[in-house]
């Protein structure tokens, strides 16, 4: 088994910045990859920003440019630097981890993190 613990949401104004971190412990030796994962109230879960063990980042199209992704494979973490944020960015963030890459859609994801809340203020 795998635990997530994320941290860093909180409220910010639109244009603002914050830093979300996740820390896996347990058997992450079976982590291929993570990844960051949003749910707005009445949409579903959808992927912002994954990453792998050998650095293959994939992002969201509505992300693209202002957010980016990194990891720290020695201390199985994960990052992620959200830049000019905006209203429609608001939602609960997860930390998700899967075995494999191509398991990193939300469907797919093997472990998640009990979410931390992003609000942006227009």
């Amino acid at each position: 088994q795998v635990q997530l613990v994320e941290s860093g949401g909180g409220l910010v104004q639109a244009g603002g910045s914050l830093r979300l971190s996740c820390a896996a412990s347990g058997s992450t030796s079976t982590i291929y990859a993570m990844g960051w994962y949003r749910q707005a109230p009445g949409k579903q879960r959808e992927l912002v920003a994954a990453i792998s063990n050998f650095g293959s980042t994939d992002y969201a199209d509505s992300v693209k440019g202002r957010f980016a992704i990194s990891g720290d494979n020695a201390n199985k973490s994960v990052f992620l630097q959200m830049n000019l944020l905006r209203p429609e960015d608001t939602a609960v963030y997860y930390c998700g981890a899967a075995r494999k890459w191509y398991d990193r859609r939300p469907d797919k994801v093997d472990y998640w993190g009990q979410g931390t809340q992003v609000t942006v203020s227009s």
